[in-house]
């Protein structure tokens, strides 16, 4: 999937055998949870604490720490970049809903997909229809074969519905295939407004540019894009609840100049390239862009990064945390808040030192890995299961 799809670098073949219908007992929470009140959720993780007011109003350095960030919305319990799934995470109390990968269509309108190719994620392989669309493409670098939201318009795509992504890990989540469409970006600010007012503070939001270099190539620039809608819904300026993410350096560098919201580059292993610098041919790796000088190259237009956790803490070649590397602390003498991607509660995504049985559906200790990632002193964290989350992050809190 190239360097921008290694969200999923785990979501590969491992652990998608010996299924089990082991869910402890935070799935049945998030399936009850709404307006906020997940069942066993504290209070304080949906209202004011000790690090934030409880509104957010003023700009990102207003966010709670360690933030809570819906990755996907809540796509451990819900279909992927739906509405239902960022609704969801905004129920159970996320701090920040990742409301929108963004990949534009034919006649370029942005809509919320994890990746331009969308067999996965939606039920395009059962209309007959669009059985001519299926393309073998190179997406930065990597054969890939499927079909692309850039074949279709807009009206088009709205025939499709969202489902799950990885049923082998996520069985339950199938009951809610074919339940919502694929979302536009404009669709996503009208519903952050529409819950800002209803819960009478800003939603925030954390959408990523996917594959700018690729799309400018199509004559379907994303920034620009993105700009424009921004700018319509008045969410284009310093303290807008609106942070925008990008695995290309040179993506950010361009929003940079033309919106004042909070910006942060997404890096992924040490040994890769972002797909910017593979097409200019800047011989710079992530490895580069984690040291000092990387950092306050970053620093000079973005106000983050959003690193893999394996950044933040390696693992061993029996996939066993490590030691921490010092990319917390370099970060924060750059003056970049770090939000690591992705806790998972699912065996095949955890540590293996947090692993509990060999169920590819079952829950090991993620409230354990939490725990050791928030000791790191990140300033927030992606993750599949807010709810999950946000129960660790107040187990954390009471103890420092």
């Amino acid at each position: 999937m190239g360097t921008q799809g290694t969200r999923d670098t785990q979501d590969s073949n491992e652990g998608r055998t010996g299924i089990t219908r082991g869910r402890r007992a935070v799935l049945g929470a998030a399936v009850l949870g709404a307006g906020g009140a997940v069942l066993g959720l504290p209070a304080a993780a949906r209202a004011a604490d000790k690090h934030g007011n409880g509104t957010y109003n003023g700009g990102y350095k207003s966010l709670p720490k360690p933030t809570i960030i819906g990755h996907r919305g809540a796509s451990g319990y819900r279909p992927e970049h739906t509405l239902g799934s960022y609704q969801l995470a905004l129920d159970m109390g996320a701090h920040i809903i990742e409301a929108g990968d963004l990949v534009p269509t034919k006649d370029g309108h942005l809509v919320c997909r994890h990746e331009p190719e969308i067999g996965g994620t939606t039920d395009v392989s059962a209309h007959p229809e669009f059985a001519d669309r299926k393309v073998t493409k190179v997406l930065d670098g990597v054969s890939t074969t499927g079909w692309f939201t850039e074949d279709f318009t807009l009206a088009e795509l709205k025939t499709l519905r969202a489902k799950e992504r990885v049923p082998a890990n996520r069985p339950h989540n199938t009951l809610y295939d074919g339940r919502w469409e694929i979302p536009t970006f404009e669709e996503v600010l009208r519903w952050r407004e529409e819950q800002s007012g209803k819960l009478g503070r800003q939603v925030w939001i954390y959408p990523e540019l996917k594959h700018p270099t690729y799309f400018r190539k199509l004559g379907l620039g994303l920034e620009e894009r993105v700009t424009k809608v921004l700018r319509r819904h008045g969410l284009d300026k310093k303290n807008s609840p609106v942070i925008l993410q990008s695995f290309e350096p040179t993506s950010i560098q361009r929003m940079n100049k033309l919106v004042g919201n909070p910006l942060a580059v997404l890096l992924s292993a040490a040994n890769t390239r972002p797909w910017d610098f593979v097409e200019t041919g800047d011989p710079r790796t992530v490895a580069d862009l984690v040291k000092p000088a990387g950092l306050k190259w970053i620093a000079s237009y973005a106000q983050g990064i959003g690193p893999t956790l394996d950044l933040i803490i390696p693992k061993d070649a029996s996939g066993n945390l490590t030691t921490p590397t010092t990319l917390v602390r370099d970060a924060h003498d750059a003056g970049l808040i770090l939000h690591p991607y992705t806790m998972r509660n699912e065996n095949p995504f955890l540590p293996a030192d947090f692993r509990r049985g060999t169920g590819a559906d079952a829950y090991g200790d993620a409230f354990g890995a939490f725990a050791t990632y928030f000791a790191t002193g990140i300033d927030g964290v992606f993750t599949d299961n807010p709810d999950t989350g946000l129960l660790a992050r107040e187990d954390f809190l009471k103890k420092n």
